[in-house]
């Protein structure tokens, strides 16, 4: 695997970060060392299967082996966009003695309250790739999410330009308005493309919010815009794979397909395969493995009753409080370098290159 292929932004978290005993969301000293202590054990709550392949793919996998390889005791579980049975997991990882919670959270209320109950209960938490606001997290572990829509932004303009397509008319396709993420992705490339609107180079005659980034509804809420426009959509700002899919599905439907550039991230195998087809324009990959061992590592710490400094903050608008955080560097993907999403392990060649895909993977370098 190409090592390197994405950095850090808090350089030296793993190599430098300082180690302190926690403080009062890390437990007793009892849990840090001594007779008494607490067998380290970490709980995982995922959010959901559906809204994108990584979670069940990716996260799951490189969590558990970051957790296996440390020897500490790991339990991963999925909520599968249910609130309730997300509260119900956090309570039995409660009970059965965790001692570091990190979560993905379905929405900032339900992530809060569970936040709030593992505090009061002496259980060091982690936000995983989704912020809680106003949440008490004591590490936010994630990428650098108004640069991924930066990338989004900047890619459907040099897809269109490609294309050559004059004064076009937009859609986007938001992500799921619970989830701050989708808020930082749309700020991302609302950055890139509000100039454009606001010159009249560019026209916007859709703007929709995916609920829980359900690719169903994406499919649905695209198609409503197309009938709306007549037709007439030049390209599409999806903020996930999942929901590029979808568009595309309406877009083969009305022979529209590789006409209208669309945008994704995740780098999804699915995804992948539909830029190497040519009906998506370029996605945005990030490297889940190295969030994964980040995340992981300053569990560990936590669950040692350790802490660790990673050199960033950011800000918890709705709490009003400085997080400490890891963001990670995001990197644009267009065909002709889909290679490197291979090279870095992320997919394999024998996943991406099946059937009518290995002559494309071939035509794009893939090996």
């Amino acid at each position: 695997m190409r090592k390197g292929f994405l950095t850090f932004a808090a350089v030296g978290l793993l190599a430098t970060g300082s180690m302190a005993a926690c403080g009062d969301n890390g437990g007793s000293s009892d849990e840090a060392g001594g007779s008494n202590a607490k067998k380290p054990k970490i709980g995982v709550i995922l959010p959901d299967s559906k809204s994108s392949a990584r979670w069940e793919g990716a996260d799951r996998k490189y969590l558990k082996a970051a957790f296996d390889a440390a020897g500490v005791e790991s339990d991963i579980q999925n909520a599968q966009n249910d609130k309730t049975a997300f509260q119900t997991i956090a309570d039995q990882m409660i009970t059965n003695g965790v001692n570091v919670l990190m979560i993905v959270n379905l929405d900032s209320g339900t992530g809060k309250a569970v936040l709030d109950k593992a505090k009061s209960q002496g259980v060091a938490t982690i936000d995983y790739d989704r912020l809680t606001l106003g949440g008490s997290a004591q590490y936010y572990v994630s990428f650098d999410n108004e640069a991924v829509g930066k990338l989004q932004g900047e890619g459907l303009s040099k897809c269109l330009t490609d294309k050559g397509v004059k004064n076009p008319s937009i859609a986007y396709l938001n992500g799921s308005p619970t989830d701050n993420n989708a808020t930082l992705f749309k700020n991302g490339y609302d950055s890139v493309l509000k100039p454009k609107f606001d010159s009249k180079e560019y026209t916007k005659v859709a703007d929709d919010p995916v609920p829980a980034w359900d690719n169903a509804q994406a499919a649905t809420i695209f198609e409503q815009q197309l009938t709306k426009a007549r037709g007439k959509i030049d390209g599409v700002l999806a903020a996930n794979d999942g929901l590029g899919n979808a568009a595309i599905s309406v877009l083969k439907k009305n022979k529209l397909n590789g006409k209208v550039p669309v945008t994704g991230q995740d780098a999804t195998k699915e995804g992948l395969q539909n830029i190497l087809a040519g009906d998506q324009c370029m996605t945005v990959y990030k490297a889940v493995k190295q969030e994964a061992d980040a995340a992981a590592e300053l569990a560990i710490a936590l669950a040692k009753g350790e802490q660790k400094d990673t050199g960033q903050t950011v800000k918890d608008p709705e709490g009003g409080r400085d997080v400490p955080a890891v963001l990670l560097e995001p990197k644009a993907i267009y065909k002709d370098n889909v290679k490197d999403v291979v090279a870095d392990g992320y997919v394999t060649k024998e996943e991406l290159c099946t059937g009518a895909f290995a002559k494309l993977c071939t035509d794009a370098g893939v090996s």
